[in-house]
Protein backbone atom coordinates (compact mmCIF):
# COMPACT_ATOMS: atom_id res chain seq x y z
CA UNK A 1 0.00 0.00 0.00
CA UNK A 2 1.57 4.04 -0.53
CA UNK A 3 2.52 5.40 2.44
CA UNK A 4 0.39 8.42 1.52
CA UNK A 5 -2.96 6.35 1.57
CA UNK A 6 -2.16 4.29 4.36
CA UNK A 7 -1.56 7.64 6.47
CA UNK A 8 -5.20 9.10 5.06
CA UNK A 9 -7.17 5.64 6.15
CA UNK A 10 -5.55 6.12 9.39
CA UNK A 11 -6.95 9.97 9.81
CA UNK A 12 -3.39 12.21 9.81
CA UNK A 13 -5.10 14.32 7.19
CA UNK A 14 -6.03 14.68 3.71
CA UNK A 15 -3.27 13.41 0.99
CA UNK A 16 -2.50 16.82 0.76
CA UNK A 17 -1.86 17.03 4.98
CA UNK A 18 -0.11 13.37 4.35
CA UNK A 19 2.19 15.41 1.93
CA UNK A 20 3.16 18.03 4.07
CA UNK A 21 3.91 15.08 7.23
CA UNK A 22 6.30 13.57 4.63
CA UNK A 23 7.68 16.47 3.06
CA UNK A 24 8.37 17.46 7.14
CA UNK A 25 10.83 14.63 7.63
CA UNK A 26 7.92 13.43 10.38
CA UNK A 27 7.21 10.22 8.44
CA UNK A 28 9.84 7.01 9.30
CA UNK A 29 9.66 3.53 7.96
CA UNK A 30 11.08 1.21 9.63
CA UNK A 31 13.25 4.03 11.59
CA UNK A 32 14.30 5.63 8.41
CA UNK A 33 12.91 9.20 7.04
CA UNK A 34 10.24 8.49 4.54
CA UNK A 35 9.45 11.94 2.15
CA UNK A 36 8.12 9.81 -1.26
CA UNK A 37 4.01 9.42 -1.19
CA UNK A 38 4.35 7.02 -3.51
CA UNK A 39 6.43 4.31 -1.61
CA UNK A 40 4.66 1.30 -0.94
CA UNK A 41 5.13 -0.47 2.65
CA UNK A 42 3.57 -3.60 4.21
CA UNK A 43 0.95 -2.19 6.69
CA UNK A 44 1.51 -5.92 8.40
CA UNK A 45 5.42 -6.09 8.50
CA UNK A 46 6.97 -2.88 8.08
CA UNK A 47 7.18 -0.07 10.94
CA UNK A 48 5.75 3.50 10.20
CA UNK A 49 5.84 6.11 12.42
CA UNK A 50 4.19 9.91 12.35
CA UNK A 51 6.22 12.24 14.88
CA UNK A 52 7.79 8.93 17.03
CA UNK A 53 3.83 7.89 17.23
CA UNK A 54 3.80 4.19 16.08
CA UNK A 55 1.15 4.11 13.25
CA UNK A 56 -0.99 0.93 13.89
CA UNK A 57 -2.62 0.08 10.85
CA UNK A 58 -6.30 -2.03 10.71
CA UNK A 59 -8.41 -2.45 7.55
CA UNK A 60 -11.53 -3.17 8.87
CA UNK A 61 -13.69 -1.75 11.86
CA UNK A 62 -16.72 -3.55 13.33
CA UNK A 63 -18.46 -1.29 16.02
CA UNK A 64 -22.15 -2.45 18.26
CA UNK A 65 -24.17 0.84 18.44
CA UNK A 66 -27.52 0.94 20.22
CA UNK A 67 -29.50 3.46 18.25
CA UNK A 68 -31.60 6.35 19.23
CA UNK A 69 -34.70 6.55 17.70
CA UNK A 70 -33.86 9.55 15.92
CA UNK A 71 -31.61 8.66 13.80
CA UNK A 72 -31.13 7.42 9.98
CA UNK A 73 -29.39 4.35 9.03
CA UNK A 74 -27.77 5.46 6.42
CA UNK A 75 -24.05 7.31 5.56
CA UNK A 76 -25.48 10.38 5.00
CA UNK A 77 -29.10 12.23 4.59
CA UNK A 78 -29.80 15.59 3.64
CA UNK A 79 -32.28 16.14 6.23
CA UNK A 80 -31.78 14.11 9.24
CA UNK A 81 -28.70 13.28 11.25
CA UNK A 82 -27.32 9.70 10.68
CA UNK A 83 -26.03 7.19 12.55
CA UNK A 84 -22.72 7.66 11.11
CA UNK A 85 -23.13 11.37 12.07
CA UNK A 86 -22.69 10.61 16.07
CA UNK A 87 -19.36 8.28 16.01
CA UNK A 88 -16.11 9.41 16.89
CA UNK A 89 -13.54 11.02 13.67
CA UNK A 90 -10.92 8.02 14.52
CA UNK A 91 -13.79 5.72 13.96
CA UNK A 92 -15.19 7.89 11.04
CA UNK A 93 -12.19 7.90 9.01
CA UNK A 94 -12.66 4.40 8.37
CA UNK A 95 -15.96 5.26 6.04
CA UNK A 96 -18.38 2.60 7.65
CA UNK A 97 -21.65 2.19 6.84
CA UNK A 98 -24.42 0.14 8.86
CA UNK A 99 -25.19 -2.97 8.31
CA UNK A 100 -28.85 -3.70 7.30
CA UNK A 101 -31.25 -0.66 8.40
CA UNK A 102 -33.37 0.09 11.67
CA UNK A 103 -36.33 2.92 10.87
CA UNK A 104 -35.83 6.62 12.11
CA UNK A 105 -37.81 5.72 14.98
CA UNK A 106 -36.65 2.25 16.01
CA UNK A 107 -33.58 1.70 18.71
CA UNK A 108 -31.42 -0.74 19.72
CA UNK A 109 -28.86 -3.23 18.17
CA UNK A 110 -27.23 -1.68 14.93
CA UNK A 111 -24.23 -2.83 13.54
CA UNK A 112 -21.45 -0.65 11.71
CA UNK A 113 -18.68 -1.97 9.86
CA UNK A 114 -16.67 -1.25 6.37
CA UNK A 115 -15.97 -4.95 5.58
CA UNK A 116 -18.44 -5.08 3.07
CA UNK A 117 -18.23 -8.60 2.19
CA UNK A 118 -19.44 -9.79 5.83
CA UNK A 119 -22.03 -7.16 6.08
CA UNK A 120 -23.62 -8.64 3.08
CA UNK A 121 -23.19 -11.90 4.28
CA UNK A 122 -25.16 -10.91 7.23
CA UNK A 123 -28.40 -9.50 5.58
CA UNK A 124 -28.69 -11.93 2.95
CA UNK A 125 -31.81 -13.58 3.20
CA UNK A 126 -29.93 -16.81 2.22
CA UNK A 127 -28.32 -17.29 5.43
CA UNK A 128 -31.75 -16.80 7.54
CA UNK A 129 -29.83 -15.03 10.36
CA UNK A 130 -32.40 -14.42 13.06
CA UNK A 131 -33.32 -10.73 14.27
CA UNK A 132 -34.85 -10.79 17.63
CA UNK A 133 -37.24 -7.20 18.62
CA UNK A 134 -38.71 -6.20 21.58
CA UNK A 135 -42.18 -4.72 21.29
CA UNK A 136 -44.70 -2.65 22.99
CA UNK A 137 -48.27 -3.47 20.91
CA UNK A 138 -51.36 -1.47 21.19
CA UNK A 139 -53.88 -4.61 21.70
CA UNK A 140 -53.88 -8.21 23.36
CA UNK A 141 -51.50 -10.53 21.64
CA UNK A 142 -52.94 -13.79 21.59
CA UNK A 143 -51.52 -17.52 21.33
CA UNK A 144 -53.74 -17.51 17.68
CA UNK A 145 -51.26 -14.26 16.87
CA UNK A 146 -48.21 -16.84 17.21
CA UNK A 147 -49.29 -19.66 15.39
CA UNK A 148 -50.35 -17.34 12.77
CA UNK A 149 -46.74 -15.56 12.98
CA UNK A 150 -45.26 -18.94 13.25
CA UNK A 151 -47.15 -20.05 9.72
CA UNK A 152 -45.90 -16.83 8.22
CA UNK A 153 -48.75 -13.85 7.54
CA UNK A 154 -49.33 -11.79 4.73
CA UNK A 155 -48.53 -8.42 4.48
CA UNK A 156 -50.32 -5.14 3.10
CA UNK A 157 -48.87 -5.77 -0.50
CA UNK A 158 -49.64 -9.19 -0.74
CA UNK A 159 -46.28 -11.21 0.65
CA UNK A 160 -46.78 -13.85 3.45
CA UNK A 161 -43.16 -13.52 5.65
CA UNK A 162 -41.49 -16.45 6.31
CA UNK A 163 -42.22 -18.46 9.71
CA UNK A 164 -41.19 -16.01 12.70
CA UNK A 165 -40.73 -17.06 16.47
CA UNK A 166 -43.62 -14.95 19.03
CA UNK A 167 -43.07 -14.71 22.63
CA UNK A 168 -45.67 -13.34 24.42
CA UNK A 169 -43.87 -11.19 27.23
CA UNK A 170 -47.14 -9.84 28.90
CA UNK A 171 -50.67 -9.91 27.05
CA UNK A 172 -53.08 -6.81 27.69
CA UNK A 173 -54.89 -4.09 26.28
CA UNK A 174 -50.80 -3.04 25.95
CA UNK A 175 -48.68 -5.96 25.25
CA UNK A 176 -45.22 -6.99 25.51
CA UNK A 177 -43.34 -9.32 23.26
CA UNK A 178 -40.18 -10.20 21.60
CA UNK A 179 -40.38 -11.08 18.00
CA UNK A 180 -37.55 -13.04 15.95
CA UNK A 181 -37.86 -12.97 11.97
CA UNK A 182 -35.39 -14.14 9.73
CA UNK A 183 -35.59 -11.46 7.05
CA UNK A 184 -35.90 -7.83 6.87
CA UNK A 185 -38.89 -6.52 4.84
CA UNK A 186 -39.60 -2.18 4.88
CA UNK A 187 -41.23 -1.89 8.51
CA UNK A 188 -42.05 -5.68 8.37
CA UNK A 189 -42.25 -6.22 12.37
CA UNK A 190 -45.40 -2.78 11.92
CA UNK A 191 -46.61 -4.54 8.92
CA UNK A 192 -46.78 -8.36 10.74
CA UNK A 193 -48.60 -7.04 13.87
CA UNK A 194 -50.97 -4.62 11.51
CA UNK A 195 -51.82 -8.29 9.73
CA UNK A 196 -53.14 -9.35 12.65
CA UNK A 197 -55.06 -5.79 13.53
CA UNK A 198 -52.79 -4.17 16.39
CA UNK A 199 -49.88 -1.63 16.54
CA UNK A 200 -46.51 -1.26 18.06
CA UNK A 201 -45.80 1.27 19.43
CA UNK A 202 -42.35 0.60 20.23
CA UNK A 203 -39.98 -1.17 18.86
CA UNK A 204 -36.20 -2.02 19.69
CA UNK A 205 -33.59 -4.75 18.02
CA UNK A 206 -31.94 -6.55 20.85
CA UNK A 207 -29.95 -9.65 19.28
CA UNK A 208 -28.60 -10.76 15.78
CA UNK A 209 -28.40 -14.49 15.66
CA UNK A 210 -27.11 -15.56 19.05
CA UNK A 211 -25.37 -11.63 19.40
CA UNK A 212 -27.18 -9.55 22.17
CA UNK A 213 -26.88 -5.92 22.33
CA UNK A 214 -24.71 -5.05 25.14
CA UNK A 215 -26.52 -4.12 28.41
CA UNK A 216 -24.08 -1.22 29.13
CA UNK A 217 -24.75 0.64 26.11
CA UNK A 218 -26.85 3.66 26.58
CA UNK A 219 -29.03 5.22 23.30
CA UNK A 220 -26.29 6.53 21.21
CA UNK A 221 -23.45 4.77 22.38
CA UNK A 222 -21.22 2.55 20.35
CA UNK A 223 -18.18 -0.17 21.42
CA UNK A 224 -15.73 -2.14 18.93
CA UNK A 225 -16.88 -5.62 18.77
CA UNK A 226 -14.51 -8.82 20.58
CA UNK A 227 -12.59 -10.87 18.69
CA UNK A 228 -15.29 -13.36 19.70
CA UNK A 229 -18.13 -11.50 18.58
CA UNK A 230 -16.63 -10.82 15.41
CA UNK A 231 -15.47 -14.35 15.12
CA UNK A 232 -19.07 -15.84 15.66
CA UNK A 233 -20.00 -13.59 12.98
CA UNK A 234 -17.61 -14.81 10.50
CA UNK A 235 -19.01 -18.07 11.52
CA UNK A 236 -22.36 -17.86 10.94
CA UNK A 237 -21.78 -16.17 7.80
CA UNK A 238 -19.13 -18.90 6.35
CA UNK A 239 -19.91 -19.34 2.56
CA UNK A 240 -21.40 -23.29 2.39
Amino acid sequence: MRIDKLLANMGYGTRKEVKGLLRGGNVRVNGHPEKNGKTHVNPEDDSVTVMGEEVNYREYIYLMLNKPGDLISATEDAHDMTVIDILQPEDQVFAPFPVGRLDKDTEGLLLITNDGQLAHRLTTPKKDIGKTYYAVIEGVVTEEDVSKFKQGVTLDDSYITKPADLNIIKSDQVSEIELTITEGKFHQVKRMFEAVNKKVTYLKRIQMGSLKLDPELELGEYRELTDEEIEYLMTITKMD
